[in-house]
């Protein structure tokens, strides 16, 4: 009886296998399927896209890539590196004083602690649309339009990241540590550089990407901010393309810069993608 039990709970597990790698399947082709879409669709000429859906190899890649890098209303060198340095920028600050406030936040007790926090998650509910009015306002007082750091500096206040950080430091770093620290004459910065960071690292990887992916594909703000053609970032040059004389509209090269456009986000990722997996599994285990 027993023998027959096990033999029923093995088939039943080889059953419920079957059906979670089928489903795993399924989700990962369903994930791919786009890409693959937009990796054929850049090789297929404007006339082969017109002709409607297929998984044909197009023979235009080369050429598409010619078009869309020599292209004269946009120059994309130019603008992957200001989206590079500005999504570079954006990602270190947000995730470096995320994590300092969200130490700050753990480690110490005050009178105010509690109402600082409740007030740093009310303002994480509010869109970035509701604010964009008085912003732009604000910027042009301060004669700031077509400059990068009106799109940089305010990545500083992130409270989504904030909150995640805050998380993950209740997780992993015991307040004794930091006592410890103290004890033997570390100042407090250099316990959060020295110390602090280290331990963060996966949750510092998985921000990173996060906010480096968000600021790479923001287009509302940059659009409303920067027109000068030298410090337009992808986002804007896609769009620009996009709305090119139907005369001169090419889908073909346009689907070859969306594919040049996620190439340093790929990249980004496959550098930090060890620490990332870390990261997401400490805060599913811990968090």
């Amino acid at each position: 009886m027993t023998e027959i039990n096990n033999k029923k709970a093995a088939r039943q597990l080889l059953i419920c296998r079957i059906v979670v790698y089928a489903i795993l399947i399924f989700l990962t082709v369903l994930c791919l399927f786009s890409f693959v879409m937009m990796i054929v669709n850049s090789s297929r000429s404007n006339a082969q896209l017109q002709g409607g859906f297929t998984l044909k190899w197009g023979g235009h890649f080369l050429d598409n890539l010619r078009n869309a890098w020599t292209d004269a209303s946009i120059n994309i060198p130019r603008g992957m590196l200001n989206s590079f340095i500005i999504a570079a920028c954006c990602a270190v600050l947000t995730t470096y004083f995320s994590a300092l406030t969200a130490y700050g936040i753990h480690v110490y007790d005050f009178k105010l602690k509690n109402t600082m926090f409740m007030f740093i998650m009310a303002v994480m509910m509010i869109p970035t649309q509701v604010s964009a009015v008085g912003f732009i306002q604000l910027v042009n007082k301060f004669h700031l339009t077509n400059n990068y750091l009106p799109l940089i500096l305010p990545s500083i206040a992130a409270p989504v990241v904030f909150f995640y950080m805050k998380q993950y430091l209740e997780s992993v770093l015991p307040i004794g540590m930091v006592e410890a620290a103290r004890i033997d004459g570390s100042s407090e910065f250099r316990t959060f550089n020295q110390i602090v960071l280290p331990i963060m690292k996966p949750a510092i990887a998985v921000q990173m990407v996060f906010a480096f992916v968000a600021s790479w594909n923001n287009y509302f703000i940059p659009a409303l901010l920067l027109d000068k053609a030298e410090l337009k970032t992808v986002p804007i040059m896609i769009a620009q393309l996009r709305s090119a004389d139907y005369s001169k509209f090419d889908m073909g090269k346009v689907y070859m810069f969306i594919l040049l456009a996620i190439l340093p986000v790929m990249v980004v990722y496959i550098i930090l993608s060890k620490s990332i997996i870390r990261g997401a599994t400490d805060g599913a285990v811990k968090g």
